[in-house]
């Protein structure tokens, strides 16, 4: 799970990179999600051909809704929400996630929900607003923050579906048949069709302290769609073999943590004392939620 987190932080300076250099978000969603499903196939095809045989029937709905609402809404909502909100803000409202992963266990499936996974998330989401220092520049776009807390009802969605999934598929076959449905939906709204190839061989600067450094974009969305998407992404999912999703989503919480780093070392971005008090938080609220989660809860096992 901490694996994925760092793969994601990483990931959003290279598509930041990517975004500067004229990718347009909607057609970097659609590189990303598409270039993705081709790497699935190949992985599959030489590793685990078992992978490619579809879902079962009684698993057809859970799959297609692990896709549309886990990986291509998740991205399109995400990307409208910072595109119309600062990302301060759009991250905050994106990982109230994990509150609403909490309530769904607690309430829904009757899980124990202990009263210190409550304090961890509260301090953990009090944290991110530190970190993120969600009120500079905040301005209120009734689209944007819609489109934030779907990002929040999808993200939550991702780790719920994928928790009931992966009991009964394997992790490479739940990923590759979701990017497999994500690549259809995108590529309906904004097909990849539409990219100017010859802008591949481009060379682009890595911008703020890299700026010295470049390299040609195809590089660039090759580390997004790897790096950034197939190896997090999986690693996710294959965390929700052995954990539960209320533990994996405070755990990803890591990830905006690493964004606000990432700004100060790569970009520039400024990192008060306020913002380093929020990180500490967030890790504290962390352990907090690990620290309290129920021993007796035995790991979903792959079938």
């Amino acid at each position: 799970m901490v694996l994925g987190a760092c793969c994601f932080t990483v990931n959003a300076g290279v598509s930041r990179v990517a975004l500067r250099a004229g990718v347009q978000p909607a057609m970097l969603t659609t590189i990303r999600v598409s270039l993705t499903f081709a790497v699935l196939l190949v992985i599959a095809a030489l590793f685990r051909r078992s992978a490619l045989r579809p879902p079962p029937r009684r698993m057809l709905l859970v799959v297609l809704a692990h896709g549309l609402i886990g990986v291509a809404a998740l991205q399109w909502t995400y990307f409208v929400a910072i595109d119309r909100l600062p990302v301060g803000m759009a991250l905050l409202l994106e990982y109230q996630a994990p509150i609403l992963v909490a309530l769904w266990a607690r309430f829904v499936q009757r899980e124990q929900v202990t009263r210190g996974l409550w304090w961890g998330l509260g301090l953990a989401v009090l944290g991110l607003g530190a970190a993120t220092q969600v009120w500079r520049g905040a301005r209120f776009d009734g689209l944007g923050v819609l489109a934030g807390l779907a990002a929040a009802v999808c993200f939550a969605g991702y780790f719920l579906i994928g928790e009931a999934a992966v009991a009964r598929l394997d992790p490479l076959r739940l990923i590759l048949w979701s990017f497999g449905v994500a690549t259809i939906a995108l590529n309906l709204v904004d097909p990849l069709t539409r990219f100017d190839t010859a802008h591949l061989g481009r060379h682009v600067s890595l911008l703020g302290t890299l700026d010295h450094g470049r390299l040609p974009l195809w590089a660039v969305l090759a580390w997004v769609v790897v790096l950034g998407t197939v190896v997090p992404f999986f690693a996710e999912l294959f965390a929700l073999s052995f954990v539960r999703a209320t533990t994996v989503t405070v755990i990803a919480m890591l990830e905006p943590i690493g964004v606000s780093a990432l700004g100060w070392g790569w970009f520039g971005e400024s990192l008060g004392p306020v913002a380093i008090l929020g990180c500490l938080a967030v890790v504290a609220g962390i352990l907090i939620g690990q620290a309290s989660r129920p021993d007796h809860i035995e790991p979903v096992a792959i079938t």
